[in-house]
Protein backbone atom coordinates (compact mmCIF):
# COMPACT_ATOMS: atom_id res chain seq x y z
CA UNK A 1 0.00 0.00 0.00
CA UNK A 2 1.41 3.81 -0.91
CA UNK A 3 2.53 5.77 2.13
CA UNK A 4 -0.32 8.26 2.41
CA UNK A 5 -0.02 11.25 5.06
CA UNK A 6 -0.78 14.50 5.21
CA UNK A 7 1.54 17.04 7.17
CA UNK A 8 -0.38 18.94 9.87
CA UNK A 9 0.28 22.33 10.46
CA UNK A 10 2.61 22.25 7.76
CA UNK A 11 3.74 25.51 6.65
CA UNK A 12 3.02 26.86 10.43
CA UNK A 13 5.74 24.47 11.66
CA UNK A 14 8.11 25.05 8.97
CA UNK A 15 7.54 29.11 9.98
CA UNK A 16 8.21 28.21 13.40
CA UNK A 17 11.17 26.27 13.13
CA UNK A 18 12.83 29.75 11.71
CA UNK A 19 15.18 27.62 9.43
CA UNK A 20 18.70 28.44 9.30
CA UNK A 21 20.35 27.38 5.53
CA UNK A 22 23.27 26.15 7.21
CA UNK A 23 21.30 24.33 9.98
CA UNK A 24 20.77 21.11 11.72
CA UNK A 25 17.65 20.16 12.02
CA UNK A 26 15.88 16.83 13.87
CA UNK A 27 12.63 15.10 12.49
CA UNK A 28 11.94 13.14 15.22
CA UNK A 29 8.58 11.34 14.12
CA UNK A 30 9.32 10.97 10.65
CA UNK A 31 6.60 9.75 9.23
CA UNK A 32 6.20 10.09 5.05
CA UNK A 33 8.40 13.14 5.18
CA UNK A 34 6.16 15.64 4.74
CA UNK A 35 7.42 18.59 7.15
CA UNK A 36 11.28 17.16 6.47
CA UNK A 37 10.66 17.38 2.75
CA UNK A 38 10.16 21.41 2.85
CA UNK A 39 12.95 21.82 5.78
CA UNK A 40 14.98 20.48 3.35
CA UNK A 41 14.21 22.82 1.02
CA UNK A 42 15.19 25.38 3.03
CA UNK A 43 19.00 23.37 3.80
CA UNK A 44 21.93 25.48 2.00
CA UNK A 45 25.18 23.93 1.87
CA UNK A 46 26.64 22.53 5.24
CA UNK A 47 22.70 22.36 6.23
CA UNK A 48 21.67 18.94 7.31
CA UNK A 49 18.27 16.67 8.52
CA UNK A 50 18.50 13.85 10.61
CA UNK A 51 15.31 12.01 10.08
CA UNK A 52 13.96 9.40 12.94
CA UNK A 53 11.23 6.71 12.75
CA UNK A 54 10.56 3.39 14.34
CA UNK A 55 7.83 2.60 11.15
CA UNK A 56 9.51 0.74 8.45
CA UNK A 57 7.24 1.50 6.11
CA UNK A 58 7.46 5.46 6.86
CA UNK A 59 11.16 4.94 6.55
CA UNK A 60 10.67 3.70 3.03
CA UNK A 61 8.45 6.47 1.74
CA UNK A 62 10.37 9.19 3.55
CA UNK A 63 13.85 7.65 1.80
CA UNK A 64 11.75 7.99 -1.35
CA UNK A 65 10.37 11.19 -1.10
CA UNK A 66 13.98 12.73 0.46
CA UNK A 67 16.23 11.25 -2.31
CA UNK A 68 17.04 14.07 -3.92
CA UNK A 69 18.27 15.84 -0.86
CA UNK A 70 19.97 12.54 0.02
CA UNK A 71 23.07 14.40 0.61
CA UNK A 72 21.63 16.66 3.26
CA UNK A 73 19.53 13.48 4.99
CA UNK A 74 20.05 10.60 7.75
CA UNK A 75 17.50 8.39 8.19
CA UNK A 76 17.36 6.49 10.75
CA UNK A 77 14.99 3.93 12.21
CA UNK A 78 14.38 4.29 15.72
CA UNK A 79 11.97 5.43 18.42
CA UNK A 80 12.57 9.25 19.26
CA UNK A 81 13.18 8.27 22.59
CA UNK A 82 16.79 7.32 21.66
CA UNK A 83 17.49 10.90 19.94
CA UNK A 84 20.60 11.74 22.09
CA UNK A 85 22.29 8.76 21.40
CA UNK A 86 21.19 8.66 17.71
CA UNK A 87 22.60 12.15 17.26
CA UNK A 88 25.81 11.28 18.96
CA UNK A 89 26.35 8.74 17.04
CA UNK A 90 26.37 10.62 13.55
CA UNK A 91 28.74 13.24 15.66
CA UNK A 92 26.10 15.72 16.48
CA UNK A 93 26.03 17.24 19.88
CA UNK A 94 23.85 20.02 19.42
CA UNK A 95 21.28 21.03 16.66
CA UNK A 96 19.59 23.97 15.44
CA UNK A 97 15.87 22.86 15.42
CA UNK A 98 13.66 19.91 16.60
CA UNK A 99 9.88 18.36 15.46
CA UNK A 100 7.73 16.21 16.57
CA UNK A 101 4.47 15.15 14.80
CA UNK A 102 2.81 12.99 17.41
CA UNK A 103 -0.16 10.13 16.91
CA UNK A 104 -0.88 8.01 14.61
CA UNK A 105 -0.33 8.60 10.81
CA UNK A 106 -2.99 8.39 8.10
CA UNK A 107 -1.09 5.61 6.67
CA UNK A 108 -1.08 3.77 10.00
CA UNK A 109 -4.69 3.97 10.09
CA UNK A 110 -5.58 3.24 6.78
CA UNK A 111 -3.29 -0.06 6.54
CA UNK A 112 -6.45 -2.35 8.08
CA UNK A 113 -3.54 -4.94 8.95
CA UNK A 114 -2.01 -2.88 11.07
CA UNK A 115 -4.62 -2.70 13.31
CA UNK A 116 -5.14 0.61 14.31
CA UNK A 117 -8.42 1.20 13.11
CA UNK A 118 -11.98 0.29 14.80
CA UNK A 119 -13.46 0.95 11.34
CA UNK A 120 -12.04 -2.12 9.95
CA UNK A 121 -12.08 -5.64 11.00
CA UNK A 122 -8.30 -6.62 11.50
CA UNK A 123 -5.73 -8.24 13.75
CA UNK A 124 -5.09 -6.76 16.89
CA UNK A 125 -1.97 -5.00 16.57
CA UNK A 126 -1.29 -1.66 16.98
CA UNK A 127 2.27 -1.19 16.84
CA UNK A 128 4.19 1.42 15.96
CA UNK A 129 7.32 -0.62 15.59
CA UNK A 130 6.26 -4.28 14.08
CA UNK A 131 9.81 -5.20 15.46
CA UNK A 132 8.00 -5.38 18.97
CA UNK A 133 7.14 -8.50 20.77
CA UNK A 134 3.85 -7.54 22.32
CA UNK A 135 0.74 -6.43 20.47
CA UNK A 136 -3.01 -4.81 21.50
CA UNK A 137 -4.04 -8.33 21.51
CA UNK A 138 -1.43 -9.16 23.85
CA UNK A 139 -3.34 -5.81 26.72
CA UNK A 140 -6.64 -6.71 25.80
CA UNK A 141 -6.14 -9.99 26.16
CA UNK A 142 -3.73 -10.34 29.11
CA UNK A 143 -4.72 -7.24 31.80
CA UNK A 144 -6.05 -7.86 34.50
CA UNK A 145 -9.76 -5.87 34.41
CA UNK A 146 -8.84 -3.07 36.76
CA UNK A 147 -5.81 -2.66 34.33
CA UNK A 148 -7.92 -2.26 31.30
CA UNK A 149 -10.38 0.08 33.20
CA UNK A 150 -7.25 1.83 34.37
CA UNK A 151 -5.35 2.58 30.43
CA UNK A 152 -9.16 3.27 29.33
CA UNK A 153 -10.32 5.95 32.11
CA UNK A 154 -6.57 7.67 31.98
CA UNK A 155 -5.49 7.43 28.36
CA UNK A 156 -9.03 7.44 26.35
CA UNK A 157 -10.76 9.57 29.08
CA UNK A 158 -14.08 7.53 28.62
CA UNK A 159 -16.40 7.75 31.27
CA UNK A 160 -17.65 4.26 30.22
CA UNK A 161 -14.15 2.82 30.72
CA UNK A 162 -15.39 -0.28 33.49
CA UNK A 163 -17.95 -0.93 32.16
CA UNK A 164 -15.84 -1.49 28.54
CA UNK A 165 -13.32 -3.17 30.68
CA UNK A 166 -16.11 -5.61 32.56
CA UNK A 167 -16.91 -6.60 29.34
CA UNK A 168 -13.91 -7.39 27.50
CA UNK A 169 -13.04 -9.61 31.10
CA UNK A 170 -16.01 -11.44 30.54
CA UNK A 171 -16.05 -11.89 26.41
CA UNK A 172 -12.02 -13.43 26.64
CA UNK A 173 -13.25 -15.59 28.92
CA UNK A 174 -15.05 -17.31 26.63
CA UNK A 175 -12.90 -17.06 23.58
CA UNK A 176 -9.90 -14.67 23.26
CA UNK A 177 -10.47 -10.99 21.19
CA UNK A 178 -7.96 -11.23 18.70
CA UNK A 179 -9.46 -8.56 15.90
CA UNK A 180 -10.20 -5.25 16.24
CA UNK A 181 -13.86 -6.39 15.23
CA UNK A 182 -14.36 -8.24 18.51
CA UNK A 183 -13.30 -5.74 20.57
CA UNK A 184 -15.42 -2.99 18.84
CA UNK A 185 -18.46 -5.00 19.59
CA UNK A 186 -17.50 -5.86 23.38
CA UNK A 187 -17.10 -2.04 23.63
CA UNK A 188 -20.70 -1.34 21.99
CA UNK A 189 -22.06 -3.86 24.42
CA UNK A 190 -20.38 -1.83 27.57
CA UNK A 191 -22.48 1.45 26.08
CA UNK A 192 -25.96 2.19 26.31
CA UNK A 193 -27.03 3.13 22.41
CA UNK A 194 -29.03 5.96 23.50
CA UNK A 195 -25.33 7.13 24.57
CA UNK A 196 -23.54 6.20 21.90
CA UNK A 197 -23.95 9.75 20.14
CA UNK A 198 -20.66 11.48 20.15
CA UNK A 199 -18.29 10.13 16.91
CA UNK A 200 -17.81 5.79 17.25
CA UNK A 201 -18.02 4.25 20.55
CA UNK A 202 -14.82 2.55 19.78
CA UNK A 203 -13.02 5.47 19.21
CA UNK A 204 -11.34 6.43 22.86
CA UNK A 205 -10.95 2.59 24.06
CA UNK A 206 -8.20 2.10 20.20
CA UNK A 207 -6.90 5.18 21.54
CA UNK A 208 -5.97 4.05 25.15
CA UNK A 209 -4.75 0.69 24.30
CA UNK A 210 -2.34 2.16 21.17
CA UNK A 211 -0.68 5.03 23.90
CA UNK A 212 -0.24 1.89 26.36
CA UNK A 213 0.99 -0.84 24.06
CA UNK A 214 3.30 1.86 22.47
CA UNK A 215 4.55 3.89 25.58
CA UNK A 216 3.36 7.19 23.75
CA UNK A 217 3.21 9.38 26.94
CA UNK A 218 6.02 7.89 28.91
CA UNK A 219 8.26 8.29 25.87
CA UNK A 220 7.56 11.95 25.31
CA UNK A 221 8.03 13.00 28.61
CA UNK A 222 11.40 11.44 29.72
CA UNK A 223 12.34 12.52 26.24
CA UNK A 224 11.45 16.34 26.43
CA UNK A 225 14.90 17.53 28.96
CA UNK A 226 16.81 15.57 26.21
CA UNK A 227 15.71 17.42 23.40
CA UNK A 228 15.91 21.05 25.34
CA UNK A 229 19.51 20.52 25.61
CA UNK A 230 20.11 19.49 22.17
CA UNK A 231 19.33 23.01 20.88
CA UNK A 232 21.71 25.63 20.37
CA UNK A 233 20.95 29.20 21.16
CA UNK A 234 18.25 30.31 19.87
CA UNK A 235 16.76 27.10 18.79
CA UNK A 236 13.96 25.83 18.75
CA UNK A 237 11.56 22.62 19.51
CA UNK A 238 8.46 22.45 17.66
CA UNK A 239 5.51 19.71 18.71
CA UNK A 240 2.62 19.03 17.25
CA UNK A 241 -0.20 17.23 19.41
CA UNK A 242 -3.55 15.63 18.93
CA UNK A 243 -5.03 14.93 22.01
CA UNK A 244 -5.65 16.56 25.39
CA UNK A 245 -3.04 14.34 27.37
CA UNK A 246 0.25 14.89 24.86
CA UNK A 247 -1.27 18.54 25.21
CA UNK A 248 -0.93 19.29 28.67
CA UNK A 249 2.70 17.48 29.00
CA UNK A 250 3.84 19.43 26.31
CA UNK A 251 2.48 22.62 27.89
CA UNK A 252 3.45 22.03 31.55
CA UNK A 253 7.25 21.25 30.69
CA UNK A 254 7.91 23.96 28.23
CA UNK A 255 6.19 26.70 30.69
CA UNK A 256 8.53 25.22 32.93
CA UNK A 257 11.65 25.44 31.55
CA UNK A 258 10.90 28.91 30.74
CA UNK A 259 9.81 29.92 34.40
CA UNK A 260 11.63 27.00 36.51
CA UNK A 261 11.45 29.52 39.82
CA UNK A 262 10.04 27.30 43.20
CA UNK A 263 10.75 30.36 45.17
CA UNK A 264 7.26 31.16 47.38
CA UNK A 265 4.98 34.54 45.32
CA UNK A 266 5.99 36.22 48.81
CA UNK A 267 10.03 36.31 48.17
CA UNK A 268 10.98 40.05 47.05
CA UNK A 269 13.81 37.92 45.00
CA UNK A 270 14.44 34.42 43.65
CA UNK A 271 16.85 32.08 45.82
CA UNK A 272 16.26 28.85 44.25
CA UNK A 273 18.95 29.01 41.79
CA UNK A 274 16.48 27.67 38.49
CA UNK A 275 17.56 29.47 35.70
CA UNK A 276 15.21 29.87 32.95
CA UNK A 277 16.38 27.70 29.61
CA UNK A 278 14.30 30.40 27.48
CA UNK A 279 10.98 30.85 26.15
CA UNK A 280 7.89 29.81 24.96
CA UNK A 281 6.92 31.06 21.45
CA UNK A 282 3.39 30.27 21.22
CA UNK A 283 1.38 31.75 24.65
CA UNK A 284 -1.50 30.05 23.27
CA UNK A 285 -1.21 26.62 21.01
CA UNK A 286 -1.02 27.71 16.97
CA UNK A 287 -4.31 25.12 15.61
CA UNK A 288 -5.34 24.36 12.22
CA UNK A 289 -7.02 26.93 9.90
CA UNK A 290 -10.57 25.72 8.58
CA UNK A 291 -9.51 25.31 5.63
CA UNK A 292 -7.00 22.75 6.52
CA UNK A 293 -9.45 20.65 8.43
CA UNK A 294 -11.74 20.81 5.64
CA UNK A 295 -9.43 18.97 3.52
CA UNK A 296 -7.84 17.20 6.01
CA UNK A 297 -10.55 16.13 8.86
CA UNK A 298 -7.58 14.73 10.91
CA UNK A 299 -6.01 17.92 12.11
CA UNK A 300 -8.71 18.94 13.51
CA UNK A 301 -7.70 17.90 17.15
CA UNK A 302 -4.00 19.13 16.16
CA UNK A 303 -2.22 21.76 18.00
CA UNK A 304 1.55 23.28 17.96
CA UNK A 305 3.27 24.45 20.96
CA UNK A 306 6.95 25.98 20.53
CA UNK A 307 9.91 26.63 22.46
CA UNK A 308 13.05 28.62 21.86
CA UNK A 309 16.04 27.96 23.65
CA UNK A 310 18.32 30.71 25.09
CA UNK A 311 21.57 29.88 26.87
Amino acid sequence: MEFKHISVLLQETIDMLNIRGNGIYVDGTLGGGGHSYEICKRLESGGRLIGIDQDEAAIQAASLRLENFKDKVTIIRSNYVNMKKVLEEQGIHKVDGIMLDLGVSSHQLDTTARGFSYKEDAPLDMRMDTRMDISAKDIVNGYSEFDLYRIIRDYGEDKFAKNIAKHIVRIREEQPIETTGQLTEAIKAAIPAKLRMNGHPGKKTFQAIRIELNKELEVLSSTLEDMINLLNDNGRLCIITFHSLEDRIVKSFFRNKENPCTCPPSFPVCVCGNKSLGKVITRKALLPSEEEIVNNKRSKSAKLRVFERHI
